[in-house]
């Protein structure tokens, strides 16, 4: 963790410096520091958390069956997986336990747990995988730290800002609920509180409101990144755009699904954006969003672009690796179709 992080995190759980396990382990011995050194500096660290110089933390070995996930994390719990969390299992598997503790705190009037997991819901995770498949010693190690909400929230932002697998579309919409529960809709201040760019802020912000019925048409919600993300979401900003988008990404997704039983790979993000964006452009009428061919590598090869009176419009694309007869057969589909829903060349 970067030094500045580093520093907020110790702020967010304190305000007087932090020992762990309530005794300051003193550094290695100097080679040339008499026998009594080691036990004195035990004792004077002793003393500090005495005195109050220093504070306490107590680390707790918990059943992961009593600790629920903060909803307020950005984090998805429902989508980690084994595959997504392997290296981290292997890591506590390999190092008997977990060795990072994850912060927690107590909740009041629910029966099944005593916790709710603040930073680390991965840890959580992995633990409660490795009980359920050969492992039912391991326990959850964790913090216990007293915060409201605002603070939780800096908290969990603070750890899932390095973290490649939270989305950006998931720490989006993450940021807008904060938005309003914790800092009244005041933009700035969310800013300033969390140490980050305002006009970043924003465009998260932004990304956060567009519609389920447009993420649908990507493979994963995972895929929706902040700079395309943005422009989709501003051409969402024109009614008359907006609804040529949605009736693209219901196309889409219908084609998505078709591909997965068929076993092909999905549309690829880059694919799926650029048919989003050309839907108000098409020069098409009320009908759903032009026909796109594509290889079973996921690169486009025939696309319809427009169907008028005057016609249909057929685009295809270089470097998608097609051959004649595959594009011939892309024909024949793309003409199918548009007979099926009532735009065919005969009328």
């Amino acid at each position: 963790m970067a030094r500045k992080q580093s520093d907020y995190l110790a702020a967010l759980l304190a305000d007087e410096p932090v020992v762990p396990d309530a005794v300051a382990t003193p550094p290695a011995p100097e080679p040339m520091r008499v026998r009594g050194g080691s036990l004195l500096a035990r004792e004077s660290a002793l003393a500090r958390v005495a005195s109050g110089e220093v504070r306490q933390v107590t680390q707790l070995l918990l059943d992961p069956a009593r600790v629920r996930i903060w909803p307020g994390n950005a984090r998805s719990y429902a989508h980690l997986t084994e595959a997504g969390c392997r290296e981290l299992i292997d890591s506590i598997i390999a190092e008997g336990g977990q060795k990072v503790p994850a912060v927690v705190r107590r909740i009041e009037g629910d029966p099944d747990h005593e916790f709710e997991v603040i930073a680390g819901t991965r840890r959580h995770w992995s633990i409660s995988w490795l009980r359920a498949h050969s492992y039912p010693e391991m326990q959850f190690v964790a913090q216990v730290a007293v915060l409201d909400d605002e603070a939780a929230f800096r908290l969990a932002d603070l750890e899932n800002r390095a973290r490649q697998d939270v989305s950006d579309l998931e720490r989006a919409r993450n940021y807008a609920a904060a938005l309003k529960s914790h800092y009244g809709n005041h933009l700035t201040r969310m800013a300033e509180r969390l140490k980050l760019s305002k006009g970043w802020l924003s465009k998260m912000i932004k990304v956060a409101g567009i519609p389920d019925g447009v993420i649908a048409a990507f493979a994963s919600p995972a895929e929706v990144q902040l700079k395309p993300g943005y422009a989709l979401a501003q051409a969402l900003d024109d009614k008359e755009a907006a609804r040529a988008i949605l009736a693209a990404a219901r196309t889409i997704e219908k084609e998505q699904a078709a591909r997965r039983e068929a076993g092909q790979p999905p549309y690829p993000a880059a694919a799926v954006l650029r048919r989003l964006m050309d839907a108000p452009n098409a020069d098409s009428d009320d009908g759903p969003a032009p026909f796109v061919w594509t290889t079973p590598h996921g690169r486009p090869a025939l696309s319809v672009q427009s169907v008028n009176r005057q016609g249909v419009t057929i685009r295809l694309h270089a470097g998608s690796g097609a051959d004649v007869n595959d594009l011939a057969n892309a024909l024949r589909a793309a003409l199918a179709q548009l007979e099926a829903e009532g735009r065919g060349l005969i009328r």
